[in-house]
């Protein structure tokens, strides 16, 4: 009974971690309970403990709770073992400059592309997504763009990973219209996301690969709806795609970078296999 209630503890820690880090602004406690299920009592009590390790912050004069340092040292890990956020970095300010939008990296993370590294618009209006946060594969420009990359058989296995085709969208007609994506992401190097991940907003990604071929992630620029015109997207494609060549030819000449999580892959038995 001690082992399951520790195991609950960790479980309910982690989710207000995960809670608070949707909103950096900070978090009053009875709106961080009511937004988790947990009562108040327990929700301070883990955000105490949670406090005393510095994964959570408090401030007093405001009455809120937020992420805390220790957090960020820890979730940095994930991206320094990827060892990919520091070259990608000049990239997106090149594919920035070109397009005049936001460029975005993320890499694949248990059926999801989570964004890693990100290179804001100069634009007054413009798009931006969370670093950290964590888009479908089947309903992302990113997602659509590493699956264009991968054979039917792996896309099958990746798809299949933690539910990530999803929601009421996975019917016959909805895996027929990402097929056809995949089909046409593979014949002209880049994937479109037409206002599936947010209304609005537009997100046109290619993959990156390292030496061995192996995808890795994908670079993207993501706008308002209203400034990707049909006569403008195929421009804005082709230089993404430019520039996630350009990566990947830069990515050539390390070859210890591993793929991130190609599916039906084996690794290779000669170093541990990183989790990523």
């Amino acid at each position: 009974m001690a082992d399951r209630d520790n195991v609950q503890s960790v479980t309910r820690a982690l989710l207000l971690l995960e809670t608070l880090a949707e909103d950096g602004a900070g978090w009053r406690l009875t709106d961080l309970a009511r937004s988790t299920g947990l009562s108040r009592s327990t929700a301070h009590r883990l955000l105490t403990t949670l406090q005393d390790r510095r994964f959570v912050q408090y401030d007093a004069n405001r009455a809120l709770w937020s992420i805390g340092g220790k957090a960020f040292s820890v979730g940095a890990a994930f991206g320094q073992r990827q060892a990919l956020i520091a070259p990608a970095l000049p990239h997106l300010r090149t594919l920035r400059d070109l397009t005049r939008e936001t460029a975005n990296f993320g890499v694949v993370d248990d059926g999801a592309i989570v964004v890693m590294a990100q290179v804001e618009s100069r634009e007054i209006v413009r798009a931006i997504a969370r670093t950290g946060g964590r888009a479908n594969l089947a309903f992302s420009a990113m997602g659509k763009a590493v699956l264009s990359a991968y054979s039917d058989e792996q896309v099958e296995t990746a798809l299949g990973v933690n539910g990530a085709v999803g929601s009421a969208r996975h019917d016959t007609a909805g895996r027929a219209a990402l097929n056809q994506a995949i089909a046409t992401a593979r014949a002209q190097g880049y994937a479109v996301d037409n206002q599936e991940g947010a209304k609005g907003l537009t997100c046109v990604a290619s993959p990156v690969r390292n030496a061995s071929g192996d995808v890795v992630g994908a670079i993207s620029v993501s706008c308002l709806a209203a400034r990707m015109s049909d006569d403008r997207l195929p421009g804005v494609g082709a230089q993404v795609a430019r520039i996630a060549e350009q990566f990947s030819a830069e990515l050539g000449t390390g070859a210890g970078i591993q793929s991130a999580r190609t599916p039906g892959r084996q690794r290779s038995s000669g170093g541990p296999a990183a989790r990523r």
